[in-house]
C-alpha cells in the first residue's frame, strides 16, 4: 500500500500545486510514524537543548522526504513535531488540573480520568499507538526507563513523585496503556477530611490516641479509597522523638517529623537483576534501630516479616493492605503470609496476625466516589480456629439522595476496645461518651 508520502510525491509529478493543507497533514502524520525514532536519536538523545539545534535536525529529516513546503507550513511542521514527540502529548492538561487525581490512557482514543472520586471519559485522544509510545518514551526517558517487546511492563516514579504504570502490546491487546497517579502535593489533614464526613471528630481523636499509644494499626481498602492519605495523616501522630522509618514502592508519604529514614524498593533491571523488594527493605529495617516502621503498602511475603517485627517490639508499626473488608483484611493477610515460603500451619499464622494487629481502620470508595472510613474494628484474639474482631465505629448507609449522594452515618458501635488500658497508661482517658452511640 502506497504511504500518503507516495501518493503526495504521485500526485507533485502530475501538476505542480502548491502542498494543501490536507495533504501536509498527511506528510506530517506519516514523518511522525515513520521516523519519530530517528527523531528521538537525532533530536531527544542529544545533549543539546538548544531550540535552533532541534529545528535543523528537523529541517533535514522533512528535506529527506522531499515534499516540497512553504516556510509556513514547515513551520508548523517543525513545531506540530516537537510537541508531539517531546510531550505528554494531549493528557498535558489534566496533569496540571489539581483537580484530577487519575490519568488512565488505555490506547490512543480511549482516556479516561478521575475527578472528585468518579471516572470520566475524554474526549481527548492521541493520533495513534505510535503517538501514545512517544509520550510514554517522553516520561520514562528520564527516569532511565524503557518498555520493548520483551519487557512490555514498568512501574516508575516521576520527579514530582507521581505514580505511573505502563503497558505495551504484545500484553495490551488494545494498545499502549499509561496510567499516571497524580502526586498530591498538598496532602489532606485530619479537619478536611472532617470536613469532606470521611471520619468523625470523635473517631479522628480515637485514632490519634492509638497512635501515639504505640498500637499496631493495619488500614485496608478497596482500590483509591483513601488508604495513603489517612497513612500519611496518622502517621504524623508520632512523636517527633521517635526514628520512624517508612517503606514504599514509590515515594508518598510526606512525614514533617525530624528523624525520618525513607526507603523506596528498587526494581530490577532490564535483565532482571539487583532488584530491591518492600520484603528485603523490611528485613534491612530490621538492623536501623527503628522505633516505627511504616510500609506504604503489603502485598506479599513481607507481610509475615512484619507481622513479626509486630510481635518482637516494633510496637506502634502501620501499613495498608488492599481488601474489601476487615474480615477480608484477615483472609489477605494470611494468604501473604503464606507467600513467604515458610512452611506453617495456617493456625500458627492466625495466631501470628491475632497477636500482632491491635487496629483495623477501613477505607471504602463509595458508588457516588465519595471515600468514607467505614470500618474500625479492634482485632480481639482468638476463637477456635479464627481471628475475631470487633467494630468500635461503623458507617451505615441509609438511601441514595436525588443526586445519586449516599447518605449515612458514621457511628460508634457502643462497644469499647479491649486495649482501653494501654491508651489510658499513655495518658488518654477517652471518656465512655466517645464509644456511645447518642453522644456521637
Amino acid at each position: 500500500m502506497a504511504t500518503n508520502i507516495q501518493n503526495y510525491e504521485n500526485r507533485r509529478g502530475q501538476r505542480n500545486t502548491p502542498v494543501s493543507q490536507h495533504e501536509m497533514a498527511e506528510i506530517q502524520v506519516d514523518i511522525i510514524n515513520k521516523l519519530y525514532k530517528e527523531i528521538e536519536e537525532k533530536v531527544l538523545h542529544s545533549k543539546s537543548q538548544d531550540i535552533g539545534f532541534i529545528h535543523d535536525q528537523l529541517d533535514i529529516l522533512i528535506s529527506e522526504m522531499d515534499a516540497t513546503l512553504s516556510e509556513n507550513q514547515r513551520e508548523t511542521v517543525f513545531h506540530n513535531i516537537i510537541n508531539y514527540v517531546d510531550s505528554y502529548g494531549p493528557i498535558a492538561p489534566f496533569l496540571e488540573d489539581p483537580k484530577i487525581a487519575e490519568v488512565m490512557v488505555n490506547g490512543p482514543d480511549r482516556v479516561y480520568i478521575e475527578r472528585d472520586g468518579l471516572l470520566i471519559e475524554t474526549d481527548v485522544k492521541y493520533e495513534n499507538n505510535a503517538h501514545v509510545i512517544t509520550a510514554i518514551n517522553y516520561i520514562l526517558r528520564p527516569l532511565g526507563r524503557y518498555v520493548d517487546y520483551e519487557h512490555p511492563t514498568v512501574d516508575a516514579r516521576l520527579p514530582d513523585g507521581s505514580r505511573v504504570n505502563v503497558v505495551i502490546p504484545p500484553v495490551s491487546h488494545k494498545g499502549p496503556c499509561i496510567t499516571i497517579r497524580k502526586f498530591l502535593k498538598d496532602k489532606l489533614t485530619i479537619e478536611q477530611i472532617i470536613n469532606l464526613g470521611s471520619i468523625t471528630g470523635n473517631m479522628a481523636e480515637f485514632l490519634r490516641a492509638c497512635v501515639v499509644s504505640r498500637l499496631n494499626i493495619i488500614i485496608s481498602g478497596n482500590t483509591s479509597s483513601g488508604k495513603t492519605t489517612l497513612l500519611n495523616i496518622l502517621s504524623g501522630y508520632i512523636p517527633g522523638e521517635e526514628r520512624i522509618i517508612t517503606i514504599e514502592d514509590a515515594a508518598e508519604l510526606n512525614l514533617h517529623q525530624r528523624h525520618v529514614v525513607s526507603l523506596e524498593a528498587k526494581p530490577p533491571t532490564p535483565t532482571g537483576e539487583n532488584q530491591v523488594t518492600i520484603r528485603d527493605l523490611v528485613r534491612n529495617t530490621l538492623r536501623m534501630r527503628p522505633d516505627r516502621i511504616i510500609v506504604g503498602e503489603v502485598r506479599g511475603g513481607e507481610a509475615l516479616d512484619m507481622l513479626q517485627a509486630m510481635n518482637t517490639g516494633h510496637d506502634g508499626s502501620l501499613t495498608t493492605v488492599h481488601s474489601n473488608s476487615p474480615r477480608d483484611t484477615i483472609s489477605r493477610l494470611e494468604t501473604m503470609a503464606l507467600m513467604a515460603g515458610i512452611d506453617m500451619p495456617i493456625r500458627a499464622i492466625r495466631k501470628q496476625i491475632s497477636s500482632a494487629v491491635h487496629l483495623i481502620v477501613h477505607q471504602t470508595r463509595l458508588l457516588d466516589g465519595s471515600r468514607k472510613t467505614t470500618h474500625i474494628s479492634e482485632v480481639v484474639g482468638m476463637e477456635g480456629d479464627v481471628v475475631t474482631l470487633m467494630d468500635i465505629f461503623k458507617f451505615n448507609q441509609t438511601s441514595i439522595d436525588e443526586n445519586g449522594k449516599i447518605q449515612g452515618e458514621l457511628r460508634p458501635t457502643g462497644l469499647r476496645p479491649q486495649f482501653t488500658p494501654q491508651l489510658e497508661a499513655y495518658g488518654f482517658k477517652l471518656g465512655a461518651k466517645i464509644f456511645l452511640p447518642n453522644f456521637s
